[in-house]
């Protein structure tokens, strides 16, 4: 099983130039690392939607004749891992629909806890759905509407929906950006000269295209963006703020501005705070690549330990691989990474890894470090322990799953085979984001959820705690 949590997936909007859609690719493209399942572009030209979407990577699914087909001045682009829903070509975004009041395409990251109570009902008042994904619901209410406009339709419908949601719409010649009224899921907005608007998961999108970044939406706003204007509305309810620190940890790429600070700085100071409670006696830090590297900087530089590279990794190894009929001992791990023998012989180590979410790979990477010769191996981990599962657009094991939720801390570290393992606390996690907590989403370290989910759920993790 794959070691990492998964990001549902990553959006592009673009209004407003000639090549919009080429854009919206490039734009994919630095979006990659947030879903690596499926990709897809919809543009919109002389009135009409134009899509091309497909299984795999970015550049697996476009071609340059593929792009041909997508004309236009405005276009949508997603990348998904699916969290929710099945996958098959059926799920991939955006979603492109004909209802009563036309045309209309939508891009959804995130997750909504009440998909399956909504979806329930709209199928037993007649309603057919084409795809499992929690996304179609939006779509359904939207048309099921009785406002007059499709901007109050698709207010109406999120306000019967609960969970995280960062959303692109595209229909009649405007691009709608929504983002949920806990700001769970990144969204920003750039501009490219002075008509071109851009909005983006990430602000490493805007670098690529050479937008400029002019501010993140705000939670529960609502930006419309048409020929003539630009206007924003706040329609929700407001709610505390709960961005999902999980996106300064390991989902976002380290050059990202997200709350006005850069992901690698977050990152390297999670690192300092780490040695401040963790720091031993040791001769060089590593980082488990690519994700812990910049915690390890900053664990190197707080401990006064020089950093060095230790496991390299193959950077073109994809999802999948056909493994050898004659075992090779650690041979998924192995493929991936590799120890260097003349750095960790006769060391003592301290691995930087940015979470542990089964142990599965920690536990392969210290016997891969040990065999070549390494004297101590210290496992430090720049979050705390990940013990319950997330509702609200990560793909997360099931609690029972998770070790840090069944195991202690020298459990894990007996199973690990490491010397010691330390991890961050959530308060010097909040320390690191420069935050008290109250406006970060942290349930998976807490168990402390900001929005109410279904009670089967309530009661299946009340269940494995009773029998746990």
């Amino acid at each position: 099983m794959d070691r990492k949590l998964h990001e549902y997936c990553g959006l592009v909007g673009i209004y407003g130039h000639p090549e919009a859609a080429n854009l919206a690719y490039l734009g994919l493209y630095a979006l990659q690392h947030r879903g690596q399942e499926s990709a897809g572009i919809v543009s919109q030209h002389k009135g009409t939607l134009q899509v091309e979407k497909g299984m795999g990577r970015v550049a697996d699914v476009f071609s340059e004749e593929r792009l041909q087909r997508l004309p236009g001045k405005l276009a949508i682009g997603h990348v998904r891992y699916s969290t929710a829903g099945d996958s098959d070509v059926k799920e991939i975004h955006p979603l492109v629909v004909r209802y009563s009041e036309g045309e209309m395409a939508v891009a959804h990251n995130g997750n909504l806890v009440n998909a399956e109570q909504i979806r329930d009902q709209l199928v037993e008042d007649g309603s057919i759905f084409q795809s499992t994904t929690d996304s179609e619901v939006i779509v359904h209410l939207i048309s099921r509407s009785r406002e007059n406009t499709f901007v109050d339709r698709i207010i109406d419908s999120l306000n019967k929906i609960k969970g995280a949601y960062s959303l692109l719409f595209l229909k009649d010649k405007k691009l709608i950006a929504v983002r949920d009224p806990y700001g769970f899921r990144p969204l920003s907005l750039g501009v490219i000269g002075e008509s071109t608007y851009v909005v983006v998961s990430e602000t490493c999108v805007l670098d690529l295209i050479e937008a400029r970044f002019i501010r993140e939406i705000e939670p529960g706003e609502m930006l419309i963006i048409s020929e003539s204007d630009l206007i924003s509305q706040k329609p929700f309810i407001p709610k505390p703020k709960r961005f999902c620190v999980f996106e300064y940890i390991y989902f976002a790429r380290p050059d990202s501005i997200l709350n006005g600070k850069n992901v690698h700085n977050v990152r390297k100071e999670f690192g300092r705070q780490l040695a401040r409670e963790t720091k031993i006696e040791a001769d060089l830090v590593i980082a488990v690549p690519a994700s812990g590297t910049s915690a390890a900087l900053g664990y190197a530089e707080e401990s006064k330990l020089p950093f060095d590279l230790g496991l390299i990794r193959n950077r073109y190894v994809g999802r999948t691989f056909i493994e050898p009929k004659q075992s090779i001992r650690h041979f998924g791990v192995k493929v991936k990474l590799n120890a260097i023998q003349d750095v960790l012989r006769d060391k003592r180590v301290v691995v930087i890894d940015d979470s542990i979410v089964r142990a599965t790979t920690s536990r392969k990477i210290v016997k891969m470090i040990r065999d070549i010769g390494a004297k101590e191996i210290h496992m430090r981990i720049a979050s705390p322990p990940v013990m319950w599962p997330c509702f609200y657009g990560i793909d997360t094991p099931t609690r029972k799953e998770l070790v840090a939720s069944t195991h202690s801390l020298e459990e894990i570290r007996h199973y690990v085979t490491s010397d010691t393992l330390g991890y961050l606390s959530i308060p010097g996690m909040n320390k690191a984001v420069g935050s008290d907590g109250d406006d970060i989403c942290h349930a998976c370290f807490t168990g402390d959820y900001p929005v109410d989910f279904p009670t089967e759920k309530v009661t299946q993790l009340r269940l494995f705690d009773q029998f746990r």
